[in-house]
């Protein structure tokens, strides 16, 4: 597990949070999710603009296994997609915690990083 995923904050659904400090956070899905998943070949990125609801689908990552969902782990308006996703699925195998994230989100609810779930309380759930 990457020591920068330290910081971060998860959802049960292996979603990833990082905090930038400006009101929007940077969202991509976790190490176990995409080791789960395999070689990633094909990250259905949402719009510039779109509205996400926390725990609603925005995004879809496929690989050779099996296509999951990505769920928004907050709410609010997406300010950028990671556009190198495109052309690179794979960077999500390569580097989950720092250049394979998903989406830009500026908060609507702030508070709902509260929610969220340590990076220790996230490991815990997988031995469930």
């Amino acid at each position: 597990m990457s020591s920068v995923a330290a910081s971060y904050k998860f959802a049960t659904t292996h979603e990833w949070v990082k905090d930038n400090g400006d009101g929007t956070v940077t969202v991509g899905i976790s190490d176990h999710a995409q080791g789960l998943l395999g070689d990633v070949v094909f990250v259905e990125l949402p719009e510039e603009g779109d509205t996400t609801t926390a725990t609603e689908n925005f995004s879809l990552v496929e690989s050779v296994k099996a296509a999951s969902d990505v769920y928004a782990p907050v709410s609010g308006e997406v300010v950028e997609v990671n556009e190198e996703l495109e052309d690179s699925p794979e960077i999500v195998n390569d580097s989950p915690f720092e250049e394979g994230w998903i989406a830009k989100i500026k908060l609507s609810n702030p508070s709902e990083l509260e929610k969220l779930l340590s990076l220790d309380a996230y490991l815990e759930g997988l031995d469930d």
